[in-house]
């Protein structure tokens, strides 16, 4: 029985995914997800609800399970995190922690996707020696290796927890099981005598670099299956790519995350990157490879165009807020209006930040919608090649209100000041 310390605890905490007991539902609602993108979208028949209703058949000859998924994974796994610790890297320092101190984390993750990228590019298109085409074919297999994978290093983390001496997140240290199992209790899990940190790796490493892969798996699939690379997987390839490669080339800005600061690492991160990330965003070069129509000159120019629009909101919003963070002075934002606060900083109320409180999420939204567009330009009535901008948008709104709850206990009625200054919270006159 929880003492009344803890009891208090409990009722002081903000809980989010649905209170402290949702979390014990969504271990296995998100796996399931995954699995239903695959049933509701694979070679044999697809999802449609327009112009008619069309169901997937649940009769699809699908392979769910194989050792050589589960001996791929952990190799990869495994050998991702060999050459991690092996091959050189930068050092930087991560942001201050609550007791005052700062971590020490090894960046070397843009030179590993060189590496893994560099080798599939080379042997699978180049010389011919190697079939990426397996990772489309192995593709539910692969699914099932990483969740389990993930669902066993969850277990472990949140058992290994309970050392004494650790530090742990606010978030989940909640004395609910279920949640802090979820939200995870260690803050830093590390091994190698504090070498090896097991979040920053696992955020950046094997599902990122993994998510390149399996896009470009789906590419060479659908090279050996139909002869050549249409322009739309030609597309999601390219656009996924660069999200990817800036991410693992900015490695470093990684460390002033939620995910690595504030958030343990449980299942929520854990499953999020190991097993959500790549084998859900990629769902439109999967459908691709099944449905590799070429889209026409002007289909072409408009997957462009949103591209554009949603990358000139995207980094014209994060530009201008990063200016006037490093130069309020600067000639390019000394024009913008602000909203002193009692914290004795400045709230943005014009410009970009004025038309929304996150209009970079508008901006980021649009982007990713460019990224589902190639797929379904192919084929309106399929829905699971929108997946991502679907699921985006919903995560989009939930960050949306964490960052609310945040900036409402730090600011105070300073907030309610601003919210009543700039009214919308993602898209303008909207929302």
């Amino acid at each position: 029985m929880a003492d009344t310390g803890t009891k208090a605890a409990q009722k002081k905490h903000h809980f989010e995914f649905f209170g402290p007991h949702g979390p014990a539902l969504l271990v296995f609602v998100l796996p399931a997800v995954c699995y239903a993108l695959i049933l509701g979208c694979n070679k044999d028949s697809c999802l449609q609800l327009w112009p008619e209703l069309k169901l997937p058949s649940l009769q699809s000859n699908i392979q769910w399970y194989s050792k050589e998924a589960i001996v791929a994974y952990l190799a990869w796994f495994l050998g991702l995190a060999l050459l991690h610790v092996l091959l050189p890297g930068q050092r930087a320092e991560g942001v201050v922690l609550p007791d005052g101190k700062r971590l020490t984390y090894k960046l070397n993750a843009f030179r590993l996707f060189v590496l893994a990228y560099g080798a599939a590019l080379y042997f699978g298109f180049y010389t011919r020696q190697l079939d990426l085409g397996w990772l489309y074919d192995q593709f539910a297999p692969l699914l099932t290796a990483s969740v389990a994978f993930s669902t066993a290093l969850s277990v472990y983390l949140y058992a290994s927890s309970f050392r004494k001496g650790l530090m742990l997140s606010g978030h989940g240290n909640t004395g609910y099981p279920a949640y802090d199992f979820w939200m995870g209790r260690e803050l830093n899990p590390r091994l190698l005598g504090g070498l090896f940190d097991l979040k920053e790796f696992c955020e950046l490493y094997p599902g990122l670099i993994g998510w390149a892969l399996l896009n470009l798996g789906m590419a060479h699939k659908q090279l050996t299956t139909h002869g050549s690379v249409s322009n739309s997987m030609l597309l999601v390839n390219v656009f996924q790519l660069y999200y990817i490669v800036d991410a693992l080339w900015n490695e470093r800005a990684i460390l002033t995350t939620m995910d690595i600061t504030t958030d343990g690492f449980g299942f929520m991160l854990a499953f999020g990157d190991l097993a959500w990330v790549p084998f859900t965003f990629t769902s439109a070069a999967r459908y691709l490879v099944d449905h590799p129509k070429v889209l026409s000159p002007a289909g072409m120019a408009l997957v462009l165009a949103v591209k554009a629009l949603g990358y000139y909101i995207f980094r014209g919003a994060n530009s201008q807020k990063d200016m006037f963070r490093s130069n309020p002075n600067d000639p390019r934002v000394a024009h913008l209006k602000t909203l002193k606060t009692e914290r004795g900083t400045s709230l943005i109320v014009s410009g970009w930040w004025g038309t929304a409180r996150h209009i970079n999420y508008f901006g980021d939204w649009i982007m990713g919608l460019a990224w589902c567009m190639p797929a379904g330009l192919t084929g309106l009535s399929a829905i699971v090649p929108y997946f991502y901008c679907i699921y985006f948008a919903a995560l989009l709104v939930h960050r949306e209100r964490r960052d609310e709850h945040s900036c409402r206990l730090k600011y105070g009625k300073d907030w309610d000041k601003y919210c009543a200054l700039v009214r919308y919270r993602i898209i303008p006159y909207l929302y």
